[in-house]
């Protein structure tokens, strides 16, 4: 093969994943878009507040445990090699021993709690406003 052909497979090759990258992050979470409230068909709701503080009222976030009411303040994470999630730093104690909780961005209208580490997404609240 001829150097030129090579640089040119090289850099075809170079554009394509560019354009892979790109097209995956332009269906990311806009996390300025996630404030607002969010129900359950159970009755639960949680509102996320554009200055950073939340409340849940009738929320269930582990096996076995009835629904709690609690609020404090919330943050967008997006660590990159697992999926996003919106930290809620549960105040006042109000899920016990509790201080804070992940709950995972599905898209921009959808939220869950993923009650087990290794199971499928549980608690699903969906954009309500």
């Amino acid at each position: 093969m001829t150097r030129g052909r090579a640089r040119a497979r090289w850099l075809s090759a170079v554009l394509a994943s560019s354009a892979l990258l790109a097209s995956g992050c332009s269906g990311g979470i806009d996390p300025q878009q996630l404030p607002g409230v969010y129900r359950n068909d159970d009755g639960g709701r949680i509102e996320l507040s554009a200055d950073g503080t939340f409340s849940a009222t009738r929320v269930t976030t582990s096996e076995g445990a009835g629904p709690a009411d609690f609020g404090g303040s919330w943050d967008y994470e997006d660590p990159g090699t697992s999926d996003d999630f919106v930290y809620l730093g549960v105040e006042d104690g109000g899920l016990g021993a509790t201080g804070g909780i992940q709950l995972y961005v599905e898209d921009q209208d959808t939220l869950y709690f993923q009650l087990d580490p290794d199971g499928p997404g549980t608690q699903t609240y969906d954009r309500a406003d």
